[in-house]
């Protein structure tokens, strides 16, 4: 391949898929031990009105390693990779590929340079199949109609290859978030990627799928692939990591081999100021019996005819945290759910609330008895987007807020108020809209939708997900506090570390069935992982 000149292109689209083939040359063959310069961007800055989200960001990719972009959420770490995937076009310094300064205009420009990005948000289409998603923009056609055999052949022999068990026929929109992830990286792997961006791409994947990830990393990084890896969980960053760019408050703090940035350094370097324990858990000081269930089961609409969860027999004491092991299908979403009325009255066996009988019927009445749920998905199920802060927070208990129907917005605004300071909101203000929010702080107006309704009883389905390190404290501080007021908390979460810290007790489910309960004591990653593949190894009481 002949060198590129060193003038500076606007790539728009066709021009640049023709100039450009999506092909790699012999510079992505080099081995790790000598990596080559793929990407330089030099002085990136960008604003959004007056806001100044990035200043002067450098940052260096090279081919056969793992560039760990890492910082707070509101750091700026999307609006980077957003600035290199082509989406922010308006933006000050360089970026450079192979020497030759570069300005990509769209997305579609940034695939014919090599560069594609797997943003948190999906870009999927719903309706379309797994074989067209993956060839979505770029479809192959014969006689100028598109054809399908050869799409779903390609497709299926990419997802062998690959080692990801997909049915290459059937419509994203019928396939969970973890199969919708796996397309997602299937598609971008399918455009001979020269750089790949992956934003908490283990968000929703159980850790079979996490192994599978990390097995595609490899063998990208033996092909001479370029990496840039953002994920707020620790041991990922441990895991994977050849050099660590950390960002805080849109500026470069720095970077650093992974080798000699250990995490409490990292960590400092993130939020600015050392953090003490990871995970603050105190001895919880546990009263009656809040939460009570008797063979309890859950039917849902996709299952027709089958219990999703099924002869479930618990306890939860107030001031308790008791964790939900298992892995992605085993029920765990579901039964937070059913207890929360989403299915309406497709549950079966007994559920006491604080010695009553627990009417379940829907989200409203659950609401009314006293049952919180924060969902695992904010921004489909947990919060209203274009609507304001003091909107989102007071939406689950207006019943209370506006008796006889006529809202009272001072009312409202002392509440919302109270809460923002107890959870320490960092919004411009209260009538600014959630969507505009970092994910952290998106995460604090869900709880505090949730706290505003008074709960006795807390289902937390993944409240950490997608927040970074110091938001994770700040909600682990928050649990605390919670259950020192008598509060019962259900906690679901797919960082084993985070459910064994802050447990009391973990109960495990495999498809939909109890296999093990565990004491603080007595819970290790390796039992709880045994028992989320089916192996009883606890407790076959989730009562003790």
């Amino acid at each position: 391949m002949p060198q590129p000149s060193t003038g500076s292109l606007d790539f728009d689209g066709a021009r640049s898929i023709r100039t450009l083939p999506l092909v790699l040359d012999k510079r992505m063959q080099t081995s790790v031990a000598s990596p080559s310069l793929l990407v330089r961007m030099t002085g990136i800055g960008k604003r959004f009105g007056p806001v100044q989200v990035l200043d002067g960001v450098d940052l260096e990719i090279y081919g056969g390693e793992v560039l760990i972009l890492a910082g707070e959420n509101g750091a700026g770490k999307s609006t980077l990779i957003k600035i290199l995937g082509g989406v922010h076009t308006e933006f000050t310094g360089r970026i450079e590929m192979f020497g030759r300064e570069v300005r990509p205009s769209s997305p579609l420009a940034a695939n014919a340079l090599g560069v594609a990005v797997i943003y948190q948000e999906l870009s999927l289409v719903p309706s379309m199949t797994v074989a067209d998603n993956i060839f979505l923009g770029r479809s192959l056609t014969r006689a100028g109609w598109v054809d399908d055999r050869a799409q779903r052949r390609q497709a299926q022999r990419l997802l062998d290859q690959l080692g990801i068990q997909l049915d290459v026929t059937q419509r994203v929109g019928g396939l969970s978030i973890a199969q919708q992830q796996l397309t997602e990286i299937a598609k971008a792997l399918a455009q001979q990627t020269k750089v790949l961006v992956m934003d908490e791409p283990t968000s929703a994947l159980s850790a079979p799928e996490v192994e599978k990830l990390f097995g595609l990393i490899r063998d990208l990084k033996q092909r001479g692939c370029g990496l840039v890896y953002i994920t707020h969980k620790m041991e990922e960053i441990q895991r994977v990591a050849d050099r660590i760019t950390v960002l805080r408050d849109g500026r470069q703090v720095g970077t650093a081999p992974a080798a000699e940035l250990p995490p409490a350094r990292l960590i400092q370097w993130m939020v600015g100021r050392e953090l003490g324990d990871q995970f603050p858990r105190h001895a919880a000081q546990t009263g009656a019996d809040r939460l009570e269930l008797d063979r309890f089961s859950v039917l849902t609409g996709r299952q027709a005819g089958r219990w999703v969860v099924e002869d479930i027999t618990l306890r939860v004491r107030a001031g308790e945290i008791v964790g939900i092991g298992g892995l992605q299908g085993s029920g765990a979403s579901e039964l937070l759910l059913g207890l929360f009325g989403a299915h309406g009255r497709r549950v079966a066996g007994q559920a006491r609330l604080n010695g009553r009988p627990l009417r379940i019927r829907s989200p409203r009445v659950a609401i009314d008895q006293g049952v919180a749920l924060l969902t695992n998905d904010r921004k489909a199920t947990g919060l209203i987007l274009p609507l304001s802060v003091l909107a989102n927070v007071t939406l689950a208990d207006l019943p209370r807020l506006a008796p006889g129907g006529w809202r009272r917005p001072q009312r409202e605004r002392v509440a919302v108020e109270g809460l923002s300071r107890q959870l320490s909101l960092r919004a411009a203000s209260l009538e600014m809209e959630v969507g505009w929010l970092s994910g952290g702080n998106q995460q604090k107006v869900a709880l505090a939708k949730w706290l505003q309704t008074g709960p006795q009883l807390l289902l937390l389905d993944e409240p950490t997900r997608g927040i970074d390190v110091g938001a994770k404290r700040e909600v682990y501080q928050l649990m605390n506090t919670l259950t020192a007021q008598g509060i019962a908390i259900l906690l679901i979460t797919s960082e084993l570390p985070e459910l064994l810290a802050l447990s009391d007790r973990i109960v495990v489910l495999h498809r939909g069935r109890f296999t093990a309960a565990f004491s603080r004591q007595e819970a290790t990653a390796e039992r709880v992982l045994a028992a989320a593949m089916g192996k009883s190894t606890g407790s076959t009481e989730a009562t003790t």
